[in-house]
C-alpha cells in the first residue's frame, strides 16, 4: 500500500468503528459502544500519523501516545479527552471481575459526543 492508499484505509476503518460505535449505542450496548468509539478515535489518529510522519502507525491503544507520536499539536482539555476516551477501551477491553463497567444511557450519550468531537477536530488534519 502507498502512502495515500494507507492513510485512506485507516481513514475508513475510523469511520466505520464510528458507525458501529452508533450502532451500539442505539441498541442499548453502552460499553461496547464507547469501545468502539475508542477504535474510531484510535484509527483516525492512525491516518493522520501516516499523514504526517510518512511511516506506518504504531501497534498501540494509547490515544494520548499516538497523538503526540503523530506530532499533533494538543491543548490540555483535547489532552484530557484522549486519556479519557482511551479508558473506555481498557475498561470494555479488560473488565474487572465484578463487571462494574457498565454504562447509562445519559453518560454514555455525554461521552459519545466526546468522541465524535475528537473524530472531527482529528478528521480535519487530513484536508
Amino acid at each position: 500500500m502507498n502512502h495515500e492508499e494507507l492513510i485512506e484505509y485507516w481513514r475508513l476503518e475510523a469511520e466505520e468503528s464510528l458507525r458501529v460505535a452508533g450502532h451500539l449505542f442505539e441498541k442499548g450496548d453502552y460499553s461496547y459502544a464507547l469501545f468502539f468509539g475508542h477504535l474510531a478515535v484510535e484509527k483516525i489518529i492512525k491516518a493522520v500519523f501516516v499523514k504526517n510522519t510518512g511511516e506506518d502507525a504504531p501497534r498501540s491503544h494509547n490515544l494520548l501516545r499516538l497523538a503526540r507520536a503523530a506530532n499533533i499539536e494538543i491543548t490540555a482539555p483535547q489532552e484530557h479527552k484522549l486519556v479519557r476516551i482511551t479508558a473506555f477501551n481498557l475498561e470494555a477491553r479488560y473488565p474487572d471481575y465484578k463487571r462494574e463497567f457498565r454504562c447509562t444511557r445519559e453518560f454514555s450519550e455525554k461521552e459519545m459526543q466526546t468522541i465524535r468531537e475528537a473524530f472531527s477536530w482529528l478528521k480535519s488534519m487530513l484536508k
